[in-house]
């Protein structure tokens, strides 16, 4: 039972690990008073763009830059056409989404001629597994073992990049002048303006710093996790991703918890799969929808009250003197 419950944890770590860095992303730009539904375009461009990159150059640090680049680019875009346009932040990001599933498919298929498809990645052009010190050596050690080189050790590098982004995003956002700034202009632009802060440059430093971290998870998707791009692999992950931020109410510890639930619940139904009930074989889509189901409910019932910024999608004009 117990080592049933460390690979369930395991599991979780690993699924969570995207979700993470999604969600901080989203926080970062809602603060900001962006509203950014397009993480789950930014996650599948990243993921295309870096399993295609390192597939080419063999280097998965290459293909981390590229995934980065082109998510950072699509931040950007949402940003010139929330930010400096005042479009609609809302149309602007489910544009992203649109774009970004469609064009991963079509250069997939044009340049892999593998149905959308990358090939698959091994050696210096995936990131494997770490191993951490001691951990073959306390391997049969009764508990601990199984805790430290299961659980602790053996993740890839942005597994670990993930959680260590928690508490530093909480320090820069609570702890920091910049995050003071930050939080101000999700809240009061107009008074922010006038303390003579840019409320555009700060929205955009957000959204760089959207990009970055959404890349880091998208390139995970494919160059850390499966080794191969796949079409649609990102699945819904930037959705529940922003889901986990509201039930986290913005925070980055909370919004954390909130993804190893969901993880923890991907896991679960990874592991029900061809379980029976009174001889009768549960379906597997019913099995697959059970993360997604569960997401909703414990967001209709369980979050409580969570106020977003108050600027939030809101576009700010700036006041003529």
């Amino acid at each position: 039972m117990f080592e049933t419950i460390i690979l369930m944890l395991d599991s979780t770590v690993r699924v969570a690990a995207p979700l993470i860095l999604a969600s901080l992303a989203g926080m970062f730009s809602e603060r900001s008073g962006v509203v950014n539904i397009a993480l789950e375009g930014k996650l599948l461009a990243a993921a295309f763009a870096g399993a295609a990159v390192a597939h080419t150059t063999g280097s998965a640090w290459i293909g981390l830059l590229a995934g980065i680049s082109v998510s950072v680019l699509l931040a950007l875009i949402h940003g010139f056409a929330s930010i400096t346009h005042r479009g609609d932040q809302v149309v602007s990001g489910m544009a992203i989404n649109i774009l970004a599933a469609g064009l991963t498919v079509t250069l997939g298929r044009y340049w892999f001629h593998q149905g959308g498809q990358t090939p698959s990645l091994s050696g210096a052009a995936r990131f494997a597994p770490i191993t951490l010190p001691g951990a073959d050596a306390v391997k049969d050690t009764p508990i601990i073992g199984l805790l430290y080189s299961e659980l602790i050790s053996g993740h890839s590098v942005i597994e670990y990049i993930a959680f260590i982004a928690v508490p530093i995003s909480w320090y820069v956002l609570f702890k920091t002048r910049f995050g003071l700034r930050l939080r101000a202009v999700g809240e009061s632009p107009s008074a922010v303006d006038t303390a003579g802060i840019s409320v555009i440059g700060m929205r955009y430093s957000a959204m760089v710093i959207c990009g970055i971290l959404v890349g880091l998870g998208g390139v995970y998707l494919s160059v850390g996790q499966t080794a191969q791009f796949l079409p649609n692999m990102s699945a819904g992950k930037g959705y529940m991703a922003l889901a986990a931020l509201i039930f986290g109410k913005w925070r980055p510890v909370t919004a954390m918890s909130a993804c190893l639930l969901f993880g923890f619940l991907d896991a679960l139904a990874i592991r029900l799969q061809g379980v029976t009930i009174d001889g009768i074989v549960i379906p597997v889509q019913a099995i697959e929808a059970l993360p997604y189901a569960l997401t909703v409910f414990l967001l209709a019932g369980f979050i409580g009250t969570a106020i977003a910024p108050k600027a939030i999608g809101v576009p700010y004009t700036k006041e003529r003197e």
